[in-house]
């Protein structure tokens, strides 16, 4: 039978375009047959960012700015009164008098410039009861240094140099760090020269550690070793966000557990420091107990939240308001405190003067009582 021409001419047409899809899909890759990411997700988490692969240039930029300290301490020394008998002198004349003979005791550590007025930031522990301190710049440069203030309850100094065209350090955002953010130390460890290590936070807000009156530690595994106390503790950028201060070792090396001071707080004592000459804090006058739940228990309490007031400084601000030992301390104004350390924290930043209501209980009865409150003193017994 024979076909139409049209019937004909439609059938070829048909074949070919038959033909033509299978060679295209043919040339096609297959189908991926993994799930693709849902939107939701990358919504969530957003787009990976690239971070620096190498932290050279935050080195160059920091460097600097971090100084060595060497501290010289003289100290006398009482020789045993056996020198001086007829018979030891008889064979050893005087070279063994037991006259008192002055030892010079030398410590290393670091130090950062904050100012170009030369202010330079360290750890108290770097200088105190030195006679003599002498700062190194990385350039090799040597400067006579004097104390301008001390804070042994945060272990921070602030010392002076006369010079000009110092370089100072960038100052960064310690409030805002988080943990996993690359960090990296600078100080001079062991006396080795200036050496830099480098780790991440590994936390925040560190305290009751028992190295500082008044502790929020930045930590870090961070290599900190001795000689780098008072050094820089930089971010990815080069900018000072911490003083190298402790690390946590049994044997005095570092073990990957170091304590960095921040610099929000460590900028607000040298602030103190340079327009009063020292810390002023407030002062309550009362020592204290964490709320532990056998505590509650015995004292009957419904909620495990508190303090136990374990003692009371006589003729403190406490004592005056009426504050006994065994009472519970609740809140303090409108502020809740969990801890002795935070009762500590919140008095400290109360200008004295000023006066404070005190909240909690006495046995099974509410207690109100009001406070002023009065400057810490330098080395007080109690809210340690």
């Amino acid at each position: 039978m024979k076909l139409p021409r049209f019937a004909s001419f439609a059938i070829i047409s048909i074949a070919a375009g038959l033909a033509a899809a299978v060679l295209t899909l043919s040339l096609m890759e297959p189908p991926d047959p993994r799930p693709r990411p849902e939107p939701s997700i990358v919504k969530r988490f957003g787009a990976p960012q690239a971070g620096p692969v190498s932290y050279a240039e935050a080195v160059e930029k920091a460097t600097p700015s971090v100084v060595n300290i060497y501290a010289t301490k003289v100290r006398v020394e009482n020789r045993d009164h056996l020198f001086d008998s007829p018979l030891f002198k008889h064979f050893f004349g005087d070279q063994f008098s037991s006259a008192p003979r002055k030892k010079r005791l030398n410590s290393l550590g670091s130090g950062v410039v904050i100012s170009e007025e030369g202010f330079i930031l360290t750890n108290h522990h770097v200088i105190a009861g030195a006679d003599d301190i002498r700062v190194v710049l990385q350039n090799g440069r040597s400067l006579d240094a004097q104390v301008a203030g001390t804070d042994p309850d945060t272990d921070l100094a602030v010392i002076r140099v006369e010079a000009e065209d110092l370089p100072v350090i960038t100052v960064g955002d310690s409030d805002h760090l988080r943990v996993g953010d690359v960090v990296l130390a600078i100080g001079n460890p062991f006396g080795v020269g200036q050496t830099v290590t480098m780790g991440i936070v590994g936390a925040t807000g560190r305290s009751q550690l028992g190295i500082n009156t008044f502790e929020n530690f930045i930590q870090t595994d961070a290599a900190i070793n001795p000689g780098n106390s008072g050094g820089a503790l930089i971010n990815a950028y080069g900018e000072l966000v911490g003083i190298n201060t402790a690390i946590f070792s049994q044997t005095g090396s570092s073990h990957g557990i170091g304590f960095a001071i921040p610099v929000a707080l460590a900028k607000g004592v040298m602030n103190q420091i340079l327009t009063q000459g020292r810390v002023v804090r407030g002062w309550l006058g009362v020592a204290g107990q964490d709320i532990t739940p056998e505590l509650a228990e015995s004292f009957g309490l419904r909620e495990i939240r508190g303090v136990l007031v374990s003692g009371v400084l006589q003729g403190g601000p406490a004592d005056l308001a009426g504050l006994e030992p065994g009472d519970i301390i609740t809140q303090i104004d409108n502020r809740v405190p969990g801890s002795t350390q935070e009762i500590l924290d919140i008095i400290s930043a109360l200008a004295p003067g000023s006066t404070v209501e005190v909240r909690g209980w006495r046995g099974d009865r509410p207690l109100k009582l009001e406070a002023q409150i009065i400057e810490r003193p330098g080395s007080p017994d109690l809210e340690r």
